[in-house]
């Protein structure tokens, strides 16, 4: 209740009332307050008045008599004044007047209202029970008619004084629940007679406990047990009386903020010492009282009601146990009365809980009163449990006391809202442990799915179970997870280690691992949940597969052959296993690898596995292992930049005549290096100055003499410890690398045998026949390679072939021909001087030759952002400093939090895209004469893309991406510059549409007018811009008019050009398939056409039919399907045609592998559950078909998983298979930050795919590219960083056009109601017209979290830290609760109020406190509980920004789940089905299946159109290569043959 305004009193008056106060003597009591109402009655606030005038009709109706009228006018007058003397600073003398009462002194202080309405209601406490009834909902009992004397009342009820906050807590209430808890049940009639005299004894003695207090509470306002102890409930009151103290205590703390102690703080409300509970809060209820005839427990034990025995006296003592009983209508309660809940701690910390019910026995079910036995105050509770369900969906719960236990059945009306959230949280643990029993890997939005759409059973108190519901009960359910993981098998997975649990304990901040000794409820029996059978199958494996796995895992895998399994050497997994031989120890001195004889064969004693001990230790004492990492970590070698090699002492000398002599260089043939003769082409082994190091491996490219002695120039190899394979390797194998140095033949340790694996001819059919996971034997001298290595990328590549010139043979160097070839195409270089158009100053060209590209005059090309500027300065992004400075911090209590001004999902850092200029010259400065081809230069015209004209960024949303204005601005730029080719025409010389234009690759782009940046005006393009071409010189020349005229585009117009070969499609199998997004991709490249598709999960089949009702989908699990084809079948169970070997052409899919995505511990169960994986059956699919292409896609992390032990195991197995592969983590040509990794192989004489570039611009926080493996660095082979050809895709562009929906929406089908805005909807809507929009649905958000939707603003980078600390009506009807901050927070301190910041005791550094849980507020308690150690929590409830991107799209959105920015940018929701499909980039037309969370997990779990459309176009761009070569190769030998025939 808000502070009235003071009175003003004019001096006179008040000088008169100080009169009054000094001189007592003079006055009667009576006198006194008459003369006082005299004085202020006309200066008295309107509501004083009318009480005044209502207590005056009392009076004189006779229904209060004339000292009660007199004492509560005493009392208004006592408020009314106070409330001066607050305003206007009116000191007091000594706290004694009775109208006017000081602020500081507390001397005979009391609450007079409270007391005074209390001793009225004193003489009606006849029994526990009517006394009882009146403490809920304040009904008083008939007063007492018997007249009492002035002089009690007054002694009693004090005078009128101002309350101060220390009579809040009287004592005078303690008689009350004494009383109510039975204490003194025999002496309630002398209890009856004493009332008054007890009410005086309190009043005094409460009077002293408060003058001992005065002086040290006066200034520390803040709520400590000593203050809480006296705390007994003056709730209990009527509500009036607790309204009045309300107000009393606002006025006083009002007062104190204001004037007395700026420096002093807020309270926290004061709780019950006993229950915790708040005491001002509206939900706290009072016991309501036993029936007259309630028993006592020992004497409820041995009623024969109860008993089994018939008459049988001693039935009681002859239990063995303690008795068994069912109890209903039951409440519990404190000492006090207040009922509380029983599973809050409070029993484990020996709180005393009471409990009154009806008690019935043993074998009753039916929970009606009839039958049973009236029990009072039993307890106190020494432990309570739950015994398992009762078979269906109820949990048995029981309390035990000193001398019985009982089963409760149903709770009495009082206590049924608390009884309800017990329930609720039993039944809630029961869904979670179930659920994540048969479904280990979902994530915390599937858990929430779950819930949400889990009936509670009938009978329970609650209707629907919401994520609040969850993070209310967290600390239970995790407890509850413990018990049952603690009654598990040794060898089960944990539930707690789950993903879903890591993110729930981490939200809710859960205190794990609570001593069971300290809680003193048990599940008894916990509920032992039967495994489904569901979800995939062991593994089927190819035996390939099955022996590189089990190289590395010691568990048996469901083999085809049960005795092909390998002895285990090391778990590899681990990172010791991982290291490398360390090269020191006695065990690797001898190893051959490091110059020893190899007879020992024994493992680096630092890479000795810790794992093959894991099986039998405990996982708690894994602790060393994992400390191990660090020093492994420093010993890590990367690849040797610089060899440093060791001498020896041999002897040398050359074998045969001199080859060929240039200069002082005498080269041979052949060597003796001490016995060994070695020849060029010959490999030899290297020593290392470091004995640490591994022999260095080399190929003899050529030999010589010359002044500085016999040397050689050595072609390196690359041991596959050295690849991104790292230990995982086949130790044998090599790979070449673009790395070769000269050197002395001194150097050379000895010739190896190095041997060329080429693929055998009928490679593709061998798939799941290779028996051996060995290549070669290893006699310490014998290696093997079959692919050459691009150490930055990490791609494995079929060995180049280059044929020498005759004349070079003798010292040709494949590294040094390929470096030479890379150099050469870096460096600009010109050609076809343009002699006629010479200047003095400058040469001009026709061509210029740059990155193996040809460029001409009229071509277009890209720029980097930076190249030139434009005349027209852009309208720079306006930074919003998005902190607002002046926030009330009590009505936003946590806006504090927001101190960084950087937004999630923003675009504002998102650099330019490319420049597009055309070439109107190529020319080279002349120095001396003299062309300086050093330093190649591009004259071009400077084309404006809308965004760069004066409209600016508002420009560019409606026009279509690819447009651009030609402008006759000109810029110089150096050729060094140059990114790449793109072709730009005008719009009216086509042939064919824009629309088709453009859909022919994303390098194109159209104008249909000039820019004019001077008049800021749009005008028809001069003629040069069309016809630029029309004088130059034929074919090869620009593209401003006509199709495909210059040489750039000449390369994608063959690909389009009608006599280009025709790619064929190529028969695809899509595993794990989901809706099909990566099929979807594919198509739209037209490089494939999936003709089987395998996808377990019902729902999401059935999307993947719809949209492909030619293609065979298989719902079953792909292990038992591999298993079918493998074993010869031809069909399936259902008669589906199984594909055959040969059949499949190319292979896509993203295996699930959330299974290890947790597994932070090594042991027997982890390695089982990475080789049982979906990844590995996969891995089997492409070595049984051997498809020409392979492409596994997943999440970003799946590079980082187990020290990336995942990703080099699946490499491996693809090296060892015989393909070349490579590995990219990819964001793509969508409005959002998801990154996948892409695995991609092609098979032996296929080329293998670059990844595409990117087509947008992104934010660069989230677009990193990079992967760091081992420490080294790979980066994807993209050259264009995080520039792009087109601007940023925002989440305007994505779904502005979308009609407005609400929270809840559900239909499926609904009107667009307007035409699409941008280019994005253009494209995404499809050139046919739809009028129906599909999917436009959303989820039905609980009121609660409706209710906080509403709440965060509109502004970008809102969320739940802008949320209003408010209580508000929901639209289901009930009020949320403020949120209380009662704890200092040692890391934020207080707030500029002065108010705490901390909502649990753990905020001061302290073990949490379950009681200090709150619930049912806006501002959800569990974000400011744990924010501090999880950056504030921000984006929870984020909106997304217009001009912004969406993060991850997530399989279900949640505003509380790990992708919080999931609320609408206007509307108060979360994102619709239809707006996720769109931020992943599928059409409009794209069908999903199932209810609304069904279709968001199909999205979520989806690969982006976009992004396999690009991959294909690349794979497709690689087989046109191949045709093309194989074509060249065919058109060769013809001609050879017709020579020869000749």
């Amino acid at each position: 209740m808000p502070t009235k305004t003071s009175l003003s009193l004019p001096d006179d008056v008040r000088k008169r009332l100080q009169v009054l106060e000094k001189d007592k003597d003079g006055f009667s009591d009576e006198d006194r307050v008459k003369e006082k109402l005299k004085l202020v009655q006309d200066f008295l606030h309107d509501d004083a008045q009318d009480q005044l005038s209502s207590l005056k009709e009392k009076m004189t109706s006779s229904e209060i008599s004339m000292e009660g009228y007199l004492s509560k006018v005493q009392a208004l007058l006592g408020k009314e004044l106070s409330q001066s003397a607050h305003g206007d600073g009116v000191n007091g003398q000594n706290g004694k007047a009775n109208g006017v009462a000081t602020n500081g002194s507390h001397k005979d202080e009391e609450d007079s209202e409270v007391t005074m309405d209390t001793q009225e209601e004193s003489p009606s406490m006849k029994s526990p029970t009517t006394t009882a009834a009146k403490g809920k909902n304040g009904r008083k009992g008939k007063t007492d008619t018997s007249k009492k004397s002035p002089a009690s009342a007054r002694v009693t009820r004090n005078s009128g004084k101002q309350p101060t906050i220390m009579s809040m807590f009287s004592k005078v209430q303690k008689r009350k629940s004494d009383e109510l808890n039975g204490e003194d049940s025999n002496e309630q009639t002398e209890q009856n007679g004493q009332t008054e005299q007890n009410g005086q004894n309190e009043a005094k003695k409460e009077e002293e406990d408060v003058k001992e207090s005065r002086e040290e509470k006066r200034l520390k306002v803040e709520s400590d047990e000593s203050v809480s102890e006296k705390a007994t409930s003056e709730v209990k009151n009527t509500p009036v009386t607790a309204a009045k103290s309300s107000s009393t205590t606002d006025i006083f703390l009002q007062h104190l903020k204001e004037n007395v102690l700026p420096t002093v703080f807020q309270t926290p409300p004061p709780k019950c010492p006993d229950c915790r509970q708040y005491l001002d809060d509206s939900d706290l209820k009072f016991f309501q009282g036993d029936p007259d005839n309630a028993l006592d427990e020992p004497e409820m034990l041995t009623d024969e009601r109860l008993s089994l025995f018939d008459s049988n006296e001693d039935g009681f003592e002859s239990y063995e146990d303690l008795p068994q009983h069912k109890i209903t209508n039951f409440s519990v309660y404190d000492k006090k009365g207040h009922l509380c809940p029983f599973d809050a701690g409070l029993i484990e910390k020996n709180v005393e809980l009471y409990f009154s019910c009806v008690v019935k026995p043993i074998y009753d079910d039916n929970p009606c009163l009839d039958g049973g036995v009236p029990a009072k105050k039993l307890g106190p509770i020494n432990a309570w449990w739950i015994t398992g369900f009762d078979g269906g969906e109820k949990a048995l719960i029981g309390f035990t006391t000193a001398f019985a236990d009982y089963i409760l059945m149903q709770p009495s009306e009082e206590y049924s809202s608390i009884f309800a959230l017990m329930q609720e949280k039993i039944y809630m643990s029961k869904i979670v442990v179930e659920f994540l029993q048969k479904n280990p890997d979902v994530s915390y939005e599937d858990l929430l799915n779950k819930i949400e759409t889990t009936v509670p059973p009938a009978g329970l108190n609650f209707n629907r179970f919401t994520e609040d519901t969850l993070l209310r009960h967290a600390q239970f359910v995790v407890e509850q997870v413990e018990s049952y993981d603690e009654a598990g098998d040794q060898d089960e997975q944990p539930i707690i280690v789950t993903p879903c649990m890591r993110d729930l304990i981490k939200l809710a901040g859960v205190t794990l691992g609570k001593r069971r000794a300290a809680r003193r409820q048990a599940i008894r029996h916990p509920t032992k949940i039967e495994k489904d059978s569901k979800g995939p199958t062991r593994a089927t494996t190819t035996k390939l597969v099955y022996q590189i796995f089990d190289t590395f895992f010691s568990d048996q895998i469901d083999q085809i052959n049960k005795d092909g399994g390998i002895k285990r050497q090391r778990c590899g997994v681990c990172e010791v296993c991982q290291s490398s031989d360390c090269g020191k120890c006695a065990a690797c001195k001898d190893m051959i690898k490091f110059g020893g004889s190899g007879r020992s064969k024994q493992a680096c004693h630092k890479r000795r596995c810790p794992n093959l001990a894991v099986k039998e230790a405990d996982d708690d004492e894994n602790v060393e292992e994992e400390d191990i990492p660090v020093e492994i970590k420093k010993s890590t070698k990367k690849v040797p930049q610089a060899k440093k090699k060791k001498q020896s002492q041999v002897k040398l000398s050359w074998v045969g005549a001199v080859v060929e002599t240039e200069g002082k260089r005498r080269y041979y043939k052949q060597v003796r290096v001490n016995d060994e003769l070695l020849e060029v082409g010959d490999c030899v082994s290297v020593s290392s100055e470091d004995p640490t190091t591994a022999l260095y491996l080399a190929r003899i490219a050529s030999m010589w003499e010359d002044g500085t002695g016999k040397n050689f120039h050595a072609h390196w190899f690359l041991r596959g410890t050295g690849t991104v394979l790292g230990e995982s390797s086949d130790p044998l194998e090599l790979v070449l690398v673009d790395d070769c140095e000269d050197m002395q033949l001194s150097y050379v340790e000895g010739k190896v045998n190095v041997m060329y694996r080429a693929p055998s001819d009928n490679w593709a059919m061998e798939g799941g026949m290779d028996d051996d996971i060995k290549v070669i034997e290893d006699d310490g001298k014998s290696f093997f390679y079959q692919f050459w290595y691009e150490p930055e990328c990490a791609r494995f590549e079929t060995p180049p072939t280059f044929t020498p010139v005759e004349d070079l043979k003798h010292k040709f160097c494949l590294s040094c021909a390929r470096t030479n070839e890379k150099e050469e195409q870096e460096t600009p270089r010109v050609a076809e001087p343009l002699g006629a158009e010479d200047h003095d100053s400058k040469a001009v060209y026709a061509v210029a030759l740059f990155k193996g590209a040809q460029f001409r005059v009229g071509d277009s090309v890209y720029l980097p952002p930076d190249a030139f500027n434009f005349s027209v300065k852009a309208a720079s992004p306006v930074k919003r400093p998005h902190r607002k400075e002046d926030v009330d911090e009590d009505l936003y209590p946590e806006y504090y939090r927001k101190s960084s001004d950087y937004i999630k999902g923003s675009n504002l850092d998102a650099p330019k895209p490319f420049r597009i200029g055309r070439i109107k010259e190529i020319f080279c400065q002349r120095r001396n004469g003299k062309p300086d081809m050093s330093e190649v230069k591009l004259r071009l015209y400077k084309l404006y893309r809308p965004e760069n004209t004066h409209k600016g960024v508002k420009a560019s949303y409606h026009t279509d991406i690819n447009q651009l204005y030609w402008s006759d601005e000109e810029g110089t730029v150096n050729m060094s510059d140059v990114l790449g080719h793109c072709q730009v025409e005008y719009a009216e010389d086509l042939r064919e549409s824009v629309q088709e234009f453009s859909s022919g690759g994303p390098d194109r782009f159209y104008f249909l007018e000039a820019y004019n940046a001077k008049t800021k005006s749009f005008e028809d393009p001069p003629n040069h811009a069309r016809s630029a071409v029309q004088k130059g010189k034929g074919k090869g020349k620009g593209k401003g008019k006509g199709k495909g005229k210059s040489s750039a585009p000449q390369e994608a117009q063959d690909v389009q050009e009608p006599q280009a070969p025709k790619v064929p499609k190529y028969r695809t199998l899509d595993v794990f398939s989901g809706c099909g997004g990566l099929s979807e991709g594919f198509h739209q490249a037209d490089i494939s056409e999936t003709l089987w598709a395998i996808e377990m999960w019902e729902p999401a089949a059935q999307a993947f039919r719809l949209n492909n009702p030619g293609t065979t989908v298989f719902t079953e699990d792909c292990n038992v399907l591999l298993k079918l084809v493998m074993s010869g079948e031809k069909t399936n169970s259902l008669g589906q045609k199984l594909p055959q070997k040969g059949d499949v052409e190319m292979l896509c899919g993203g295996p699930p592998c959330q299974g290890f995505s947790g597994m932070n511990r090594f042991n027997s169960r982890t390695y089982s559950k990475f080789k049982n994986s979906l990844v590995v059956s996969y891995l089997s699919y492409c070595d049984y078909y051997r498809p020409k292409f392979f492409l596994l896609e997943n999440v970003r992390n799946f590079v980082s998983f187990k020290s990336s032990m995942v990703l080099k195991l699946t490499l491996r197995c693809l090296v060892r298979m015989g393909y070349q592969c490579t590995f990219g983590v990819l964001q793509y040509g969508v409005a959002q930050t998801r990154r996948r990794a892409i695995i991609l192989a092609a098979a032996p004489g296929e080329k293998l795919p670059r990844y595409p570039e990117p087509l947008h611009v992104f934010a660069p926080r989230a677009c990193s590219l990079n992967v760091v493996v081992d420490e080294k660095k790979y980066v994807s082979n993209v050259t264009r960083g995080n520039g792009g050809i087109y601007r940023t895709i925002t989440v305007r562009d994505a779904m502005s056009d979308l009609p407005e929906i609400r929270n809840g929406a559900a239909s499926l089908e609904i009107s667009y109601n307007g035409e699409p805005q941008s280019w994005f909807q253009r494209q995404i809507r499809g050139t046919q017209y739809q009028p129906i929009l599909r999917d436009h649905i959303c989820k039905d958000m609980s009121a609660l979290v409706e209710g906080r939707m509403r709440h965060i603003p509109l502004a970008p980078g809102s969320d739940w830290r802008d949320l209003p600390n408010l209580e508000v009506r929901l639209k289901d009807g009930t009020l949320t609760k403020k949120l209380r901050y009662t704890h200092p927070d040692k890391k934020n301190a207080r707030s500029s109020t002065g108010a705490l910041r901390g909502v649990c005791t753990c905020s001061g550094g302290t073990a949490c406190d379950p009681a200090d849980r709150q619930f049912n507020t806006l501002i959800p308690w569990c974000l400011p509980h744990t924010g501090n150690r999880h950056n504030h929590w921000a984006g929870l409830y984020g909106r997304l920004e217009w001009d912004g991107f969406f993060s991850t799209t997530v399989t279900n959105p949640e505003p509380m789940g790990k992708q919080g920015r999931v609320l609408h940018p206007e509307q108060h929701r979360v994102v619709s089905v239809r707006e996720c499909a769109r931020s992943q980039g599928f059409p409009d037309t794209y069908r999903f299946f199932g209810n609304v969370l069904d279709k968001h997990r199909q999205v979520g779990n989806a690969v982006p159109p976009p992004l396999s459309r690009a991959i294909g176009l690349e794979i497709k761009k690689c087989v046109l290569e191949r045709i093309k070569e194989e074509g060249v190769q065919a058109e060769t030998v013809k001609q050879e043959k017709m020579e020869d025939s000749d």
